[in-house]
This record gives C-alpha cells, sequence and structure tokens, in this order.
C-alpha cells in the first residue's frame, strides 16, 4: 500500500503558529524531510523540533546556493525519487515547508513530480506575508484593495510597474536586493510609506525604517511593506 506525502506548511518561525493539522500530519508520518540550503541547518525543521521523534527517519534535502536554476532543479529530482522510495514502502512522509506550501513554498518542486505517482496532502500554513503585517500593525487590504507580491529579484522595470498600480505592496525575497529595492521607492516617493521587516515572529525580529536599515546585514527573510493607499 502506497503511503501519504504531506506537503505541511510550518509557518514563519514561531512554533505557536503551527496548526492542529500540520503537528498530526508529523505526527502520523516515518518520514520527515526537509529542505536546508547546502551546509546550513534547516530552519522548517527547526520550528517543528519539538513535535520529532527518535523512531522517525529524517531526510535533509540539500538545495545548492547557486544562482543558476539547474542545480537545484536536479536537487528535487533526488529529493523526489528518495521519497517516493519510502512512500512505496508504505510510509507516510512529511515534508516540512517554511510559511506555506503553496505560496512561494519549496514543497510544490516535489508536489509536481510526485503529484501523479502518490496520495498527496498539503497542509496550508501561516505565511511570512501575513505575520508580517501582524508585526507591523499595518492591514493588508480591505474593500476593494489592490495586493500585489512581488519578489524582489524582478527587474526595476516590473517592480515600477506593479507599484503605481498596487494599493498595497508587499516586496518579498529582500537579501541582496535592498539597495536596488530602496533606491527604486526613493525615486518614486514611496519610501516614507514603506515598512522594513525582518524574521518576523522570531525573537529577533527587527522593524526598521528603510533609511535605518544596513544593506550588508539584510536577511533572505525579510519583507518591505508598501502602504500607497487603502481603503477603510
Amino acid at each position: 500500500m502506497m503511503g501519504i506525502l504531506y506537503g505541511v506548511g510550518v509557518g514563519p518561525g514561531d512554533p505557536d503558529l503551527l496548526t492542529i493539522s500540520a503537528i498530526r500530519c508529523i505526527e502520523l508520518s516515518s518520514v520527515i524531510a526537509y529542505p536546508c540550503l547546502e551546509g546550513t541547518p534547516s530552519f522548517a525543521r527547526s520550528i517543528v523540533s519539538n513535535y520529532i521523534k527518535e523512531s522517525q527517519e529524517e531526510i535533509s534535502i540539500a538545495i545548492p546556493m547557486l544562482r543558476e536554476h539547474e542545480p537545484a532543479q536536479q536537487a528535487y529530482d533526488r529529493a523526489a525519487k528518495t521519497l517516493l522510495e519510502r512512500l512505496r514502502e508504505g510510509k507516510n512522509v512529511a515534508v516540512l515547508c517554511e510559511g506555506d506550501p503553496f505560496f512561494y513554498g519549496s514543497f510544490q518542486y516535489l508536489f509536481f513530480r510526485l503529484a501523479e505517482q502518490c496520495p498527496i496532502k498539503v497542509v496550508p500554513g501561516v505565511s511570512s506575508l501575513m505575520s508580517c503585517s501582524t508585526s507591523l500593525s499595518r492591514p493588508l487590504s480591505g474593500r476593494n484593495d489592490v495586493l500585489s507580491i512581488l519578489p524582489a529579484p524582478l527587474p526595476d522595470t516590473a517592480l515600477k510597474s506593479c507599484l503605481q498600480v498596487a494599493d498595497t505592496a508587499a516586496i518579498i525575497k529582500i537579501g541582496r536586493h535592498f539597495s536596488r529595492i530602496r533606491n527604486l521607492l526613493e525615486t518614486m516617493n514611496l519610501e516614507k510609506k514603506s515598512y522594513y521587516i525582518e524574521r518576523s515572529t522570531l525573537p529577533n525580529e527587527k522593524i526598521q525604517n528603510l533609511n535605518s536599515v544596513d544593506p550588508a546585514e539584510v536577511p533572505y527573510f525579510s519583507m518591505i511593506l508598501v502602504k500607497r493607499r487603502g481603503e477603510i
């Protein structure tokens, strides 16, 4: 009998934001898998560490820290093959995913590789978009507001065109792109309507004005919320 593959959203970092369903799926699984950047511990695992038992097999999916697309795809190919072997043994497998599995989540790369080969259950998680908004005490949108989610690696022309029409914009995946994004917001006179936050819900969460941020210290887990206007 084929096991079940669970794509488990574990939220933005605070274990208190884990859902009951996420915990249940972890408990039902013989195998716990999680992505991590090559050579670093898994952030997703750290969120649920109190719920992982010694009897459960753990599989770390190491993702190369390269800009090229192909090495990461090869890593997911290998991981899918390994997980499918466990599933064919009748074992349930929980793949941990930071935030929500289908909102820029790493689990989707395994989902597309395995969706036609095994039963899959996806467990939603609290996304960093939601937690950043609440940490900042800034509602994302209301009534007929237009909300845009913008990955920072997009070119300036694409970012600018989206920012010009959005009531609220969340710029994610900031990291090394911070200086360029800050310059763009300044040229659009949006810097005073922008709010920077990093490591939302974690003990070292930080909220700053854009001018106070050191670009060299900006982590991947950061976001800029731009509130151009909004309905109440």
